[in-house]
């Protein structure tokens, strides 16, 4: 019944037509009267007149239902009638209590309005749009905050109102399109309410003009005590040669006591130019209070070449915020942007690299973002790096993952131009107190040099280091093809724990000089615990195999790790580690790789 409501004009319609109804039956019924009720008999025998009887009886009874009809008739319609009376009258005495309550609240906010030129209840008027005008505040106990106009062509967006005791911040207006050098920027988001409330989300940037920048996102408002904080507005798109897409705008931090931390803006994409072009990049995730999760970071913007010998840069993902201080995860860091698409000759790009994880509070820390590497001509192009994972719960946390390196594509290059670079994997998270450090982000693939493996992150009293990730594979060099170095296993926790294991190299596998990439060292472990084997080495198919990694050290109590092995191509393996100082045996040597 919460959902039902009453319209005195239907009311009083519908009435009107169940009127029409019973006029329309009244006049039928008359009609068919005299001809039902006074049947004439067929004949003078008595079969006849008693049949005529029955039928005459059975219409004289129709006019008696049909009278009970026609009073219920008229008893339902005057109810109708006086129901859509008396709802207009009860409209009519509710727009005088509004008038009452209208009155009442001017009273209430006169005082402050006088002093502070605001009310103390009631909600912010929005800015209007085109104007760029800010939203209004809310009231100092109770309230929303205006949302801020939109602005016209080179003209900010308005900022949101804030709140104020209790209530939301209203959203930044997005800016106009650029009409100078610099498109304007989005609105800032207003602030939560003090005690309770969440931010406003930022506005976005505005398009550049031919030749400008594109326009920041603005950033998303605060929470005060408890809410969420507002999202970043996204960056603009840029205008062309030598210039930037707009900043995606940062996350609002989230409640001092508990909410969650904003999400960062998407960076502003570059427009493709005639020489080079770059993207904006991603806004970072806002952080929470004492609990809450840490916002997301926001994805850098993409470019791409449209003509030879040029260069595009796209925009880094943005570091993703920080868990609450006593509960909540990290966010993940941004992803990076692509730049390039392969099919320009001579064309470079450079690929965004992924934004760092936020740390998490008592429990868990937040991943690193992908690198997105870029494909850029027949030039040499680089993925972006990954981001570094966050660090797990200082008392009861494992370390997340590192960000994966973005994979760099070169196209078929001409004379000796290097091809492409790939990415190198992202950090994994350290650990708290007790826990596992996180396993390092692998490197990207590329055609002439491979993206090295990020390392493991490392634990702190008690716990396992994380594995290296592996080395990015190099395809198809032109002048050489290097496999990327595999990342170094974490240390184990300072009392007990084993050393990560050592990332694998990336191989080497087409080209006129071909190396693999060196496996990654093992991680040491702590007093107590077995050092981590080494990663094997990358595999060549002509010349030199990868060096395997050497083993971690035990320190006290536990097993050297062992070497990891040499890779195809006669690489040599890896020295074993030195086992513990009161027990413990050394790690065997790795083996030579096999010849190619």
């Amino acid at each position: 019944m919460s959902y039902v409501i009453a319209a005195p004009e239907l009311l009083a319609a519908a009435a009107t037509n169940v009127e029409n109804i019973r006029t329309a039956l009244d006049a039928a019924n008359a009609s068919a009267l005299v001809p039902t009720t006074e049947v004439l008999a067929a004949g003078a025998d008595e079969v006849s007149q008693a049949l005529a009887s029955v039928f005459a009886g059975h219409a004289r009874a129709y006019q008696v239902l049909s009278a009970q009809a026609a009073q219920f008739h008229e008893q339902f319609s005057l109810a109708m009638s006086a129901s859509g009376d008396r709802y207009a009258a009860a409209e009519a005495a509710n727009v005088a209590l509004q008038d009452i309550e209208q009155n009442l609240l001017a009273v209430v906010n006169a005082p402050t309005r006088a002093l502070l030129n605001r009310p103390l209840i009631g909600n912010g008027a929005d800015g209007a749009p085109g104007t760029g005008q800010a939203g209004g505040p809310g009231g100092l106990l109770y309230g929303n905050g205006g949302n801020g106009g939109s602005g016209a062509a080179g003209q900010v967006g308005g900022n949101g109102g804030n709140a104020g005791l209790i209530g939301n911040g209203g959203n930044g207006g997005a800016a106009g399109a650029g009409i100078s050098v610099f498109a304007p920027a989005g609105g800032l988001g207003g602030s939560g309410g003090v005690l309770f409330g969440s931010g406003g989300a930022g506005g976005n940037g505005g398009a550049a003009a031919v030749d400008g920048f594109g326009g920041a996102g603005g950033a998303g408002g605060a929470a005060g005590l408890w809410g969420a904080g507002g999202n970043g507005g996204n960056g603009g798109v840029g205008g062309g040669d030598m210039l930037f897409g707009g900043a995606g705008g940062h996350g609002g931090s989230g409640g001092l006591l508990v909410g969650n931390g904003g999400t960062g803006g998407l960076g502003g994409n570059g427009a493709p130019g005639a020489l080079h072009s770059y993207a904006g990049n991603g806004g970072n995730g806002g952080s929470a209070g004492l609990i809450g999760l840490g916002g997301f970071g926001g994805n850098g913007g993409t470019t791409e070449n449209i003509q030879a010998d040029t260069f595009v840069r796209a925009g880094n993902g943005g570091v993703g915020g920080n868990g609450g201080l006593l509960f909540g995860t990290g966010g993940f860091g941004g992803t990076g942007g692509a730049a390039g698409d392969g099919l320009v000759a001579l064309a470079e790009g450079l690929g965004g690299a992924g934004g760092d994880g936020g740390h998490g509070g008592l429990f868990a820390g937040g991943d690193g973002g992908s690198g997105l590497g870029g494909a850029g001509g027949d030039g040499y192009t680089f993925g972006g790096n990954g981001g570094n994972a966050g660090n797990g719960a200082l008392i009861n946390g494992f370390g997340r993952n590192g960000g994966m390196g973005g994979t760099g594509t070169g196209g078929f290059n001409v004379g000796t131009q290097v091809g492409s670079t790939g990415g190198d994997g992202g950090r994994g998270g350290a650990a708290g107190l007790f826990g596992s450090g996180g396993p390092g982000g692998a490197g990207g693939a590329a055609q002439e040099t491979g993206g090295a493996g990020g390392s493991g992150g490392s634990a702190l009293l008690w716990g396992a280091g994380g594995v290296g990730g592996n080395g990015g594979a190099a395809a198809n060099g032109v002048v050489s093809a290097v496999g990327g170095a595999g990342g170094t296993g974490g240390n184990g926790g300072y009392f007990i724990g084993s050393g990560g294991q050592g990332g694998m190299g990336g191989s080497a596998t087409v080209g006129p000089s071909q190396i693999g990439g060196a496996g990654g060292a093992g991680g040491g472990s702590g007093l107590i615990g077995s050092g981590g084997n080494g990663g094997t080495g990358g595999a060549s198919n002509l010349n030199t195999g990868g060096m395997g990694g050497n083993g971690g050290n035990a320190v006290l109590i536990g097993n050297g790790g062992n070497g990891g092995d040499g890779g195809t191509g006669e690489g040599p393996g890896g020295s074993g580690g030195a086992g513990g100082r009161l027990f413990g045996a050394s790690g065997a040597n790795g083996a030579t790789g096999p010849p190619s």
